[in-house]
């Protein structure tokens, strides 16, 4: 069993490797590669998926597979096999040249987009979606998953998760937002709320970015911190992970939020275990676990009273002039003002979940092909107007704002809400479980946060799925009745509801 394990081992480290230049070669794209280079880009990228995809496929990788799942296995032998099998059963439904196409259009698509943003022009960017539909169409139906084509799709990032099960939890979540929203914006307590006003100099919000990172833990020898349109978070290995973020020199809260929510993606993919490192168990649970991450370090803890209790004086030292004279109280109104924006990514916590709300129905709708592309912008004006009360002003504020589509991640959007959901109740639990966690954080010492964070979510890596992972964690199933605790309690408090 050692020589045909050791044999395993070796052929998903490749694996792993060829994953890894693929993401490379996408951060690059976004961060560093001269506009020029996107023609070639779009082929680099086709090369390395397909061959990814082939070795993926590979006979010897399949024998090995079945001779493995016959033996007595160890919990991370067994899990490691389970996943690459599951991975290996799609990719084998999928022929390399659907591969190759997917992965040259998301090249091309991206750089549609970003010029259709900079232009604000929707026209620009609707062929290269049409396309993406029709490739992504055909993956979900080859795939068969289940016969929902968006279920198929949403599989690839939440694992397990039903399209009949999301519609539920979206459908118990929407009516509590939009009835808190109404009481909000019914509220007296808007008035005297203080806006920040001023030049933010950008290399003064990196530094104290870059502050804040180290505080939570981000390990500065494993990680690096960029610019790029839209914030994300690449991991290559536990030793090599990437974020970035965007800067206003109107709005430092534009980019230092941008930091702390990819921090928290940061953190992840560093605490997995490196020990297991090109094994399938040393990847992120799901997607809905890992945006859980981001949405607890960015709102339940930098969105705090304690953290600014330790962080506030520090970020008036920074901007003296640009602050003075605003107080924890008022500055706590300002961070958590809730206000229906078109931005999602800027979006307060009661208004984000339907803006997510809005993607699902348009991209569920697109798939099945019940909306067209050329009539989305105007669907998603309509929807916006309905859910929130506000009409985007131009195609870059409205329907380009979004990186997502033109990457092909059509079923990745209901993760954001979903980890919303876990990072309420995983924050709950957190705080019951690590003695005097307020006062930690109120005194700016974030690391037992981090720890007890890497040791029951992190380092397991895939060893158990996300409804295992929550239940074992907190002794129940994912349940929405924690956020919306949540979000009732904060805000109710902030507008004296």
């Amino acid at each position: 069993m050692n020589d045909t394990w050791q044999t395993f081992r070796k052929l998903t480290q490749s694996l792993t490797d060829l994953a890894t230049m693929g993401s490379i070669l996408s951060w690059d794209q976004e961060t560093t590669m001269p506009a020029k280079g996107a023609e070639k880009r779009a082929g680099q990228r086709a090369t390395a998926a397909a061959i990814y995809h082939e070795k993926l496929t590979d006979p010897t990788l399949t024998d090995l597979i079945k001779r493995l799942q016959d033996m007595d296995l160890e919990s991370v032998e067994m899990r490691s096999v389970e996943e690459l099998c599951r991975k290996q059963q799609k990719a084998l439904r999928l022929p390399r040249q659907l591969v190759e196409d997917l992965a040259r259009n998301a090249a091309n698509a991206y750089e549609s987009w970003i010029k259709a943003c900079r232009d604000s022009d929707f026209n620009e960017f609707a062929p290269w979606l049409e396309k993406m539909l029709v490739l992504k169409r055909e993956e979900a139906r080859l795939l068969e998953v289940s016969e929902s084509y968006y279920e198929s799709l949403l599989d690839e990032y939440e694992p397990g998760m039903k399209e009949p099960a999301l519609e539920e939890i979206l459908g118990q979540v929407r009516p509590h937002l939009t009835d808190l929203l109404e009481k909000i914006t019914d509220s007296p307590v808007h008035s005297g709320v203080k806006h920040f006003e001023g030049v933010f100099p950008i290399h003064v919000q990196e530094r104290f970015g870059r502050d804040v990172l180290s505080a939570m833990g981000f390990d500065w020898e494993a990680g690096r911190l960029d610019q790029s349109p839209h914030p994300f978070c690449t991991g290559l290995s536990p030793q090599d992970v990437r974020i970035t973020t965007r800067y206003s020199e109107k709005d430092f809260s534009v980019a230092l939020f941008g930091i702390i929510h990819e921090g928290g993606h940061a953190l992840y993919e560093q605490g997995l275990d490196p020990a297991h490192h090109g094994l399938p168990v040393c990847e992120a649970i799901s997607l809905g676990v890992h945006e859980s991450q981001s949405r607890l370090w960015e709102n339940h803890v930098g969105r705090s009273p304690e953290f600014w209790t330790h962080w506030l004086p520090r970020l008036k030292e920074a901007f003296p002039d640009q602050l003075e004279g605003i107080s924890l109280d008022d500055f706590m109104f300002s961070v958590n003002l809730v206000e229906a924006s078109p931005v999602r990514v800027t979006a307060d916590e009661v208004t984000y979940g339907l803006h997510i709300i809005i993607r699902f129905e348009l991209e569920k709708a697109l798939l099945n092909r019940e909306l067209e592309v050329r009539s989305l912008p105007t669907e998603w004006n309509r929807r916006m107007e309905s859910y929130l009360g506000i009409k985007p002003k131009h195609d870059a504020e409205g329907v380009l704002q979004d990186v997502h589509w033109s990457h092909g991640l059509i079923g990745y959007f209901p993760t954001y809400l979903l980890g919303n959901l876990y990072a309420a109740q995983l924050m709950d639990q957190a705080a019951k479980s690590v003695p005097e966690l307020g006062s930690h954080i109120t005194n700016g010492n974030l690391i037992p946060l981090r720890e007890w964070l890497r040791t029951n979510v992190h380092r397991i890596g895939k060893l158990l799925s996300a409804e295992e992972m929550i239940s074992k964690i907190t002794g129940k199933s994912l349940n929405p009745d924690y956020f919306i605790h949540y979000l009732e309690t904060k805000f109710g408090e902030l507008y004296e509801l």
